[in-house]
Parts: C-alpha cells; structure tokens; sequence
C-alpha cells in the first residue's frame, strides 16, 4: 500500500459520491458527519457497507465520503458504489466477488421525464365522459 488513499466516485440517480479509502479501523463519514448521524434509517447504513463486508475489510479502512444531490435512498447508493470502485483501486483481486453481487453496475433507473398533456409522467388528467 505505497499510496495511502483510495479513490472512488458513486453514482446513483441524482446523486454523485466521491470516496476515499484511507487505512484505518473502520470509521465511516459522509459530509464531515459520522454515518449514525448522516443516515437515520438502519437498512441505508447497511447497505453503504455491503462492499466492505464482502470483501471481509470492514475494519481495515476509514471511508471519507462527500455526496451530494438526491435523496438519502440515492445518497446511499451512490456510496456503496463509490466504495465499490474505491475497492478494485485497493485490490484487483476483489473484482470478481464486487462483481458478482453487482456492487460495479451503476443502477441506470432514472426519473421519467414529465410529458405535455399530462400532469406527470404517466398520470394524465382525470377523464369526464360528460
């Protein structure tokens, strides 16, 4: 490990992560904020550490993360997808395990544009036969 810092960049629909893996016990911070108190829900803590559990290095690196964009559902996807990315920096040898649980394919769904004529993407106004 000459370079101490890792880096990696999540996307998920609005969302943009920039994450840097540097040696450490396992401390992960998201906007200058520990992760308790940036994510409320448990399930979004859980998945930001997906990667780092199926690669058995929880506690072998502090994750710094800046996100921004989107929601905290986004936010949390993004991360785990940075973190993904920050991990075949560190080692090659992960990318089949990240790749199998599919923590390197950036999710594509987006939010569907709103037509004209209706009033959201799909939802058309209500219809009156008189």
């Amino acid at each position: 490990m000459a370079n101490s810092k890792f880096y990696g960049t999540g996307r998920r629909k609005k969302s943009i992560a920039r994450v840097y893996l540097v040696p450490g016990t396992g401390k992960i911070t998201i906007n200058k904020r520990d992760i308790d108190n940036y994510f409320g829900l448990e399930t979004l803590k859980v998945v930001v550490r997906q990667p780092l559990t199926a690669t058995e290095t929880t506690d072998k690196f502090d994750v710094l993360v800046n996100v921004h964009g989107g929601g905290f559902t986004g936010q949390a996807g993004a991360i785990r997808h940075g973190i993904a990315r920050a991990l075949l920096q560190v080692d090659n040898d992960y990318r089949p395990t990240l790749k199998k649980e599919g923590y390197l394919t950036r999710d594509p769904r987006m939010k569907e544009r709103k037509k004209y004529g209706l009033k959201a993407a799909r939802r058309a106004p209500q219809f009156s036969k008189r």
